[in-house]
Parts: structure tokens; sequence; C-alpha cells
């Protein structure tokens, strides 16, 4: 243990009996200043948080039915877990979101092991996702959804990052206008080719996949110009196959659907063709999270997910470190106070990485809200 030291003189300290209360007293063998030393357990509570919110342990299961639990994490929830700066460059970083509210998503970047960044938005536009790629260092392919503001994001701020389209996202675009019964012959055949995307292997077999989809097109090109009279106005008879068909037109304009098969990126390694690995790896978990904590208000839940990906960073801080370090609530209103107030501060605001308003989680009322 280490040896206590005067608070007046930094001297060495040594026992000198107990108070009333029976609480150790130590004395100052150079001044001879005497005081009692208090054991802080404030690190130690912070990882029991962390620990039931990464568990499937419910508050009522806690001691004292979850009050002692609420009392001792009730400073906990004003912390703000921040996503560091990744200056690493990478080989493949996977991108998405997922949405919490209305207007509250939560964008991702992770790699095979780690979470790389992540970022509050309003919506999945390009500001926000440049917001997100701005503190991670361009990899050499992303893999993303298609998600909407990506591509003018990545442009902008990874201008030489390759795209890898997550072909199951790209059948599932074919698979929502089709369904998996279609009741047309041109539905049915349009199916098989989207279908064919997730067994492409070689880029020869990607050449005849664009071959098939290019004859498929000419063949129905006629039946999907076919028109109706309805409400008085002339409309496409089959909008959901046109819409099918010009979904997969974009990605096989745009060469992101095959960036897999490239020779000189696989000289580097396998290049994932989907999503999977944030879907499965980082979504699914987070919603596990969130569900098993379910009741948690949006505040709340923003927090859990930044606490999720935080702790599943590559170096995350010791609990010690955290309570130093990460801002609050109380930090980050002094912030937008000075930067609304007196119009300071405005870069500071924007590394802080929420679009959604301090306005919009932080709301006065005459209830407490303990279990929220």
């Amino acid at each position: 243990m280490a040896a206590k030291r005067c608070p007046v003189c930094g001297g060495k300290m040594k026992g000198h009996g107990r108070t009333a209360k029976g609480t150790k007293r130590w004395q100052c063998m150079s001044c001879a200043a005497t005081t009692t030393h208090k054991v802080d357990t404030t690190a130690k509570s912070l990882k029991g948080f962390l620990a039931w919110l990464l568990s499937p342990s419910r508050q009522a299961d806690m001691p004292g039915a979850g009050r002692s639990f609420r009392r001792s994490s009730e400073d906990f929830w004003r912390i703000w877990p921040i996503a560091p700066a990744c200056d690493e460059i990478h080989r493949v970083v996977h991108v998405d979101g997922i949405w919490l509210g209305r207007k509250a998503v939560m964008l991702i970047a992770c790699t095979k092991d780690h979470v790389v960044g992540w970022h509050l938005a309003r919506s999945e536009s390009s500001q926000a996702w440049a917001a997100l790629m701005a503190r991670i260092a361009p990899p050499d392919v992303v893999v993303s959804d298609g998600g909407s503001g990506f591509e003018k994001a990545r442009r902008a701020v990874w201008p030489a990052t390759r795209v890898q389209r997550c072909t199951f996202h790209a059948f599932g675009q074919v698979k929502r206008c089709t369904t998996t019964r279609p009741r047309l012959q041109a539905g049915a055949e349009l199916y098989g080719i989207a279908k064919d995307l997730l067994r492409l292997e070689s880029l020869d077999e990607a050449a005849g996949w664009l071959a098939s989809f290019a004859r498929w097109c000419a063949e129905w090109d006629g039946f999907l110009k076919e028109k109706a009279i309805i409400d008085g106005r002339a409309q496409f008879k089959h909008e959901r196959l046109r819409k099918a068909r010009r979904s997969l037109e974009r990605l096989a304009r745009a060469g992101t659907l095959f960036t897999y098969l490239d020779a000189k990126l696989l000289e580097g390694g396998a290049v994932p063709a989907t999503n999977n690995r944030i879907e499965g790896g980082v979504n699914a978990q987070l919603r596990e999270m969130l569900r098993r904590h379910r009741g948690m208000g949006l505040e709340r839940r923003i927090k859990a997910i930044s606490w999720w990906c935080y702790l599943h960073t590559e170096c995350p801080l010791p609990a010690a470190d955290i309570l130093r370090e990460m801002p609050t609530d109380e930090s980050i209103a002094a912030l937008y106070r000075d930067a609304e107030g007196a119009k300071k501060s405005e870069g500071a605001v924007a590394r802080w990485g929420a679009a959604v308003t301090w306005n919009d989680l932080h709301t006065s009322g005459p209830w407490r809200s303990d279990w929220n």
C-alpha cells in the first residue's frame, strides 16, 4: 500500500489511533498535523456500472431491488464517452447507422476487431457521415449499405478509399420490390439475378452477371414501359419492378458491387462483400443491450450505445482515467452556452459530435426519472 502523505507539507504520515467514529487517524511525522484518508471507490463503482450495462442483469435483480445501484450509478449517466481519433490506417472499415428515434441516429464505423468511431446525428446526411469520417484515417476499402449522404461525404473526406457496396443489401432492395415469391415472370427472373449476387467469386462470374442483367433489361424493357390509367393519370403498371431495376442499374454504373473481387486489393487479403461484420457484430449486440435494459429514455439509450462502442475500441481507458478525462453533461452544457451566447468554441462543439442539439435531450421538469 502506498505511503500516506501529509496534505499540509507532503511529509510521511504514521498511524495515530482512531476517531470517535472508528476511522483511522494519520499524523504527519514532520509537522504533526493529523487527518483521515477516505478511500475513493468511484472508479470501482464505474466498473460495476459498465459491467451491468453490458450484462443481461436487471436493475431489480441488484441488491436492494436496484435502489442502491441507481443511487450509486446516477452520476455515471452524466458522463459522455467520446470517440477517440483514429490515426491508424486500416485496410477495411465497415460503416452503418442504428436509429434510436425519428430524429436520432448513431453512425458507427468498425474494423474486423474493434470499433473505431461513432457519431450522433439527426439523419444519415452527408454532413453527419463527414463528421464521422473526419476523425478516422482513410482506409483502403469501406464497406457500406449505401445509406443516404454517404457517397457524397466519402468523396469529400476519403476520396482515395474504394467502396464495396454490401451485396446482401443490394439483393435486399430487389427482394423488397419483388418479394420472395414473385407473381410475374419478369419479377421471378430479376429476383434470381439479384440472388446470384451472393454467390459470385471471380471477375469472370461478375462479368457474366452484368451480361445476364443487361439481357433481362433488354428483354423486359417494353413490358416495364406499359402504362395504365389510374385516377385519371397515366402511370407505369410495374413501378415496383422498375424501382428494383433502377437500384441495380445505379450500382452497376457506380462500379461498387464487385470491389471485393479486385485483383490488386486481393493481394493484401480477402475483402468482405457484405456488411455482416457491423450488422451482426455491432448492431445486433447494441439492439440486444437496449432490449435487455428496455425502458431507458432517448438520452440514456444514446449514452448506453456510446459506452458500448467505447468499451469495444482498441484501447479504452481505465475507469479512473475515464472519470478524469471524459466530459460530463455540465461541462458540455457550459460549452454550448459559450457557443450560443458569445459565439465561441464553434470548432470545439463540432468535435463533441452530436448534431442532435443539446435542448433536444435536456428539458427541465418537476418529476424525477431515476428509472428513466
